[in-house]
């Protein structure tokens, strides 16, 4: 099998700078939704050693057909500590989350990657993750 051409490889095809800083600006603002499965739905209330139905009544809200993290009326993430504004659920992150920002429509274009790099600290600085490691991220969600 021969090597794609150039032109057959996405334009960030060189890899993406991007670093967690933590800030937190990921997990609030406008509200929106941060779609869970069953499998992060389980992960997360074993982390935080309460019955998976506790965490679906109290932590999840319906939307679209599926289950969505609630949010507070501010539009921070139901996990997101007011006063450290970390990630209570970080190593367990619902796949949206650890995905982030290698969403299809954050890198769809170099445009959409400046928004995102100007509404994300982390994004455009640090780390250089491979065209391999994005795929794999994109892989896993559609967003």
């Amino acid at each position: 099998m021969s090597a794609p051409q150039d032109n057959q490889l996405p334009w960030y095809h060189e890899g993406l700078q991007f670093t967690c800083t933590q800030c937190g600006d990921c997990c609030t603002g406008s509200s929106g939704f941060v779609w869970v499965t069953e499998e992060d739905l389980r992960a997360i209330a074993e982390h935080l050693d309460k019955p998976i139905g506790e965490v679906r009544l109290m932590h999840t809200r319906p939307a679209r057909g599926k289950l969505s993290l609630a949010e507070y009326a501010n539009g921070d993430c139901i996990y997101l500590d007011p006063k450290t504004r970390g990630c209570t659920v970080y190593p367990v992150r619902p796949i949206q989350c650890r995905t982030w920002p290698f969403w299809k429509s954050n890198i769809a274009t170099p445009a959409a990657w400046a928004d995102t790099c100007r509404s994300c600290p982390g994004s455009g600085q640090g780390e250089l993750i491979p065209l391999e490691e994005i795929n794999e991220r994109l892989s896993k969600t559609d967003i």
